[in-house]
This record gives structure tokens, sequence and C-alpha cells, in this order.
């Protein structure tokens, strides 16, 4: 079964880069969210994405962190 999705042209952009070059998107995709090191999936994505406020990300980041452990 195939599903259609929609990304902006600057994500599409980024997983070209992630993306091996005999490797289909339908298999970088699997391979990002099937891998056992969420690290290295947060490593190749490192500085593709911009924050607009990035202490605000961190302190909900750690907020959320907090309400796990309550």
């Amino acid at each position: 079964m195939f599903k259609t999705i929609t990304i902006k042209k600057a994500v599409y952009d980024e997983l070209i880069k992630v993306k091996q070059p005999d490797e289909s998107f339908s298999e970088l995709l699997d391979r990002l969210v099937q891998s056992k090191d969420k690290g290295d999936v947060l490593l190749s994505l490192r500085g593709s994405i911009n924050f607009t406020d990035k202490e605000a990300m961190l302190r909900e980041s750690q907020e959320r962190r907090w309400e796990r452990r309550i």
C-alpha cells in the first residue's frame, strides 16, 4: 500500500542531503524512523533546522521532561 505525503521544499532539500545515492525516499524514511540510535538521526539533520526562539524551545523541552517524570 502506498500513501502520498506533502512536505515543504526546505524539508525535501534536507532529506536529499541525508539520502544515500542508491536509496529511495521510502527506504530513507524507514531508516530514519527505525534507527536504534536516535542521536544518529539528530546528527544527520544537524544544521538543517532553524529555530526562531531556541531558548523557548529548550525551556519547553525541559518542562515536558519534568512532566513525564512526575
